[in-house]
């Protein structure tokens, strides 16, 4: 589908065009890291990489993935690079330094960002990034735009020798949209790498002159933005509206709902970073008061309130923190209601949709998200526990992202931190070091290949007492069951060798390595047990590997097991209270198996007090 003729016409979502965006562009290479919402732009270029001719990867982590990109186009070709907003902090370092070296082929860094924090652990908006790294920020805002854009991308990056962040939000990358494809470019590039130390080698010496350099590189693009394409005023009138991204689409839905389309002036701009000056100063003429809408923090607002201080003109300018709220993603009514505020209009209020959402959010119950039935982390979490309390132990349990993130829920409630990926090892050693206490630190298998090796070394050279628990389930699965290094095959489906992440840990140096399976209870259990007695005996690391491949994966594979049996159940609740599988159901105060969830792992037979699950025969 993605591979359609030009002319055709596609529902595609957000990602998606992206992805046809980049073939339309004749893309050489591809790297990202998943991550919610950017992970299906991969995905989809990964399933037609061979047909197109493109190296498509999905990396170890972030930074790895700017840089493959970024070195192809070192080598001329055109390279892409995704990953969802917290990513750039972790490609933060070659990101910057990309903005002074510049580009030969035409780089474009995609980052996804999350208003309102929807699989995210902060709403960071990652425009600044462009502010500070003198890289220009586009901006499309559906997902037709989202696609022409990327293709006008490429061509802008290789005229004027710079990287382009393309920044894109949930709304964009999650919505599904009419996309007209365009034609297919075939750009026939053999890698070569350029020898340019003055360019490449960022010595400070170079890196003074270079700075120069792209500040002049900068004004010359924002003389460039006013005369590109996607930038253009709408409508007439004395009040105006400058908006970018999904914010010019709740824009020109509110003025069509308010019946103020041609009557209030619009200032569309897909290039947020640099602004376009000449355009922004004639939109400005004859106006009395501005309203900003934008996704994210106020920095459309800030960079126009400069402008207009510049110009000399002193009008209103409303937006993010006054008629806009600073926190959480924007919508239509509240984007409505701020355009009512400022043409002195009267919001026709859908008081019965709101009183139906109000009385729909009482009827059904919280439905907080959870392990999946046979998902070898709840196995995991529930020996861990079961260990601690044998042991008698009350120590802190650092978390990292990942499924098992939701071991924070109960009635495990084994995440005692959660802050970025790999945190777990370095708070959790830190921790240990501090308060001369054991510590857990628990985390996944794709997180400790992207980030959790350092702060496993760390944890080696300091002597911290932590025990780490690696939950390895075989593949990147919260986002997608992505392929990582421990999984076997690459983005695109061709074998790798597989990097065992218990060899790793004995090459840090970690003197007590154990891999168990998690569908073991007594097995997993008695090694969290060893493995605690270890570090509170040698002050040293140890590092617990629970293995056994994501139920949603095996079962794919005809791997689900047959559904144990419940005789003459006593009600206990044991099962329901420490291990919550949503496969036990309770039917007249008796634990029942869905067999319909089930997937037959039997750790539940193993859980039962009175051994009322049984094997079925």
């Amino acid at each position: 589908m993605i591979l359609g003729a030009p002319g055709e016409k596609l529902l595609l979502l957000g990602n998606e065009a992206i992805a046809r965006g980049a073939i339309e562009a004749g893309v050489h290479v591809a790297a990202g890291y998943p991550g919610t919402p950017s992970t299906e732009i991969i995905d989809t270029l990964a399933g037609v990489a061979d047909k197109v001719g493109m190296t498509v990867d999905w990396s170890t982590n972030e930074k790895v993935a700017l840089e493959t990109a970024y070195a192809a186009s070192m080598c001329r070709l055109r390279a892409l690079a995704t990953m969802k907003h917290v990513g750039l902090n972790v490609a933060a370092d070659v990101f910057m330094s990309i903005g002074y070296s510049g580009v030969r082929g035409g780089l474009v860094i995609v980052s996804a960002d999350d208003p309102g924090c929807h699989s995210s652990q902060n709403e960071q908006d990652n425009r600044y990034y462009s502010l500070a790294s003198y890289i220009p920020c586009f901006e499309p805002y559906c997902p037709q735009e989202a696609k022409d854009l990327i293709v006008a991308a490429y061509d802008f990056s290789e005229e004027n020798g710079t990287a382009i962040l393309f920044r894109v939000t949930t709304r964009i990358c999650h919505t599904r949209g009419e996309v007209v494809l365009g034609e297919i470019k075939k750009i026939e590039r053999k890698a070569v790498f350029e020898y340019n130390p003055s360019k490449w080698v960022l010595l400070p010496a170079n890196s003074r002159k270079l700075r120069v350099k792209i500040i002049e590189r900068l004004n010359r693009i924002e003389e460039k933005l006013t005369e590109f394409k996607f930038n253009k005023i709408e409508g007439e009138g004395k009040v105006g509206i400058i908006t970018s991204g999904i914010g010019y689409a709740y824009a020109i839905d509110a003025l069509r709902e308010l019946d103020l389309c041609g009557k209030v002036k619009v200032l569309k701009l897909s290039t947020p970073h640099p602004l376009p000056t000449k355009l922004l100063e004639k939109f400005t003429d004859g106006l009395e008061k501005i309203l900003v809408v934008e996704e994210g923090d106020l920095f459309l607002l800030r960079r126009v309130k400069e402008k207009l201080y510049d110009f000399d003109l002193r009008i209103p300018i409303y937006g993010k923190g006054d008629l806009l709220p600073l926190a959480g993603e924007l919508d239509l009514l509240t984007v409505m209601r701020a355009v009512a505020k400022i043409c002195e209009k009267t919001v026709p209020e859908p008081i019965e949709s709101i009183k139906l959402k109000e009385e729909l959010e009482k009827a059904i119950p919280v439905r907080p998200p959870t392990l999946c039935p046979g998902c070898p982390h709840r196995a995991t979490y529930y020996s861990l526990k079961q260990a601690l309390r044998e042991l008698g132990l009350k120590i802190p349990c650092t978390g990292d992202i990942g499924c098992y993130t939701l071991g924070y829920n109960p009635p495990f409630q084994l995440q005692d931190t959660s802050t970025c990926m790999g945190a777990s090892l370095g708070e959790g050693a830190a921790i240990a070091r501090f308060t001369d206490k054991p510590v857990v630190a628990v985390i996944g298998d794709s997180t400790f290949y992207h980030a959790g090796i350092p702060g496993l070394i760390n944890a080696v050279y300091t002597s911290a007492p932590l025990l780490v628990v690696v939950m390895d389930n075989s593949v990147t699965a919260m986002t997608g069951h992505q392929p990582h290094p421990g999984t076997g095959i690459t983005a695109t489906g061709k074998p790798a060798k597989i990097i065992k992440i218990e060899d790793i840990a004995k090459a840090c140096g970690v003197e007590f390595v154990k891999v168990v399976d998690p569908y073991n209870v007594g097995e997993t259990k008695q090694a969290i047990k060893d493995a605690l007695e270890y570090v509170r005996r040698e002050k040293k690391p140890a590092v617990v590997v629970a293995r056994r491949l994501c139920a949603l994966v095996a079962a794919r594979k005809g791997l689900r097991g047959t559904p144990p049996t419940v005789e003459d159940c006593r009600g206990c609740m044991v099962c329901i209270n420490t291990f919550a599988c949503p496969a036990l159901i309770v039917e007249e105060g008796k634990v029942k198996i869905d067999e319909g969830l089930c997937f037959g792992c039997m750790v539940c037979t193993q859980i039962c007090p009175f051994g009322t699950i049984k094997v079925r025969k």
